[in-house]
């Protein structure tokens, strides 16, 4: 029996973390939930200390220190689920921007239909993007067209955060040459992926901002996407992604 993972990072999500944990929860799949939070000044993890009494099968919860990036987030993550032997691994938001129910959709997107990686996509199928100002709509749809220039990766979504990784895919890569660690590191895992020849697929979703909470978006990490994927695609002449050993990968399409 396959076994499914989905790891949230929060950070002050206390507006948000009981409704997300509970609707995933009661989806007709079978999803355990890991969380991982930067020592929340709102106390996001003591209300999920709380819900392990009510799931203390399927809810998991790593406490950090403090504020340590969401690609050290993810990492944490992602080892933690390879330890354990998940077969499919979920990036996924706490704030409703990512619907619980495309879980679903990405999970036999892999599962089903055999992709190794399925990204949950605003872009595929025109921008399918709710309650952003249009101001930041093109600016993350350009931003999504400069990845995709400079990496000359055939992905619509480049930057998105929703996904699905199947449990090959992470064994495959070598997390220590990750150097993205802001939200750009969702770029350089897909960056790495496709250099390494796995079956990517975008899964259309309809992305809607957060009702309740603030977003985490800032300056800085635009100016990460902008320099750090420049610097990603020049490093990638000269060093890969692999592991020493590599499961046998299958060809992207």
């Amino acid at each position: 029996m396959s076994r499914q993972l989905v790891i949230i990072p929060t950070y002050n999500e206390k507006d948000n973390i009981t409704a997300i944990i509970n609707k995933i929860f009661s989806l007709s799949i079978s999803f355990e939930v890991l969380i991982i939070d930067d020592n929340s000044p709102d106390k996001t993890y003591e209300i999920v200390k709380e819900l392990q009494k009510d799931y203390p099968l399927r809810l998991h919860l790593i406490q950090r220190s403090g504020k340590l990036g969401l690609g050290t987030a993810y990492i944490t993550g992602f080892n933690w689920a390879l330890e354990r032997h998940y077969e499919y691994i979920f990036e996924m938001d706490a704030d409703f921007s990512h619907n619980p129910e495309d879980l679903t959709r990405l999970y036999e997107a892999c599962h089903k239909h055999g992709a190794d990686v399925a990204i949950g996509s605003r872009y595929s199928s025109g921008v399918n993007v709710v309650n952003w100002p249009i101001g930041r709509v093109l600016l993350s749809y350009f931003a999504s067209l400069y990845v995709r220039y400079v990496t000359r990766m055939p992905i619509k979504d480049p930057t998105a955060g929703f996904k699905c990784y199947t449990r090959g895919v992470l064994q495959a890569i070598n997390f220590n040459k990750i150097k993205l660690k802001g939200y750009a590191f969702q770029i350089e895992m897909k960056f790495a992926a496709w250099k390494m020849g796995f079956n990517i697929v975008e899964v259309p979703i309809i992305f809607t901002d957060r009702k309740q909470g603030n977003s985490k978006m800032s300056g800085g990490i635009f100016n990460e996407a902008l320099w750090g994927v420049f610097q990603m695609k020049v490093k990638s002449y000269v060093s890969d992604y692999k592991q020493k050993s590599t499961p046998k990968q299958k060809k992207t399409e």
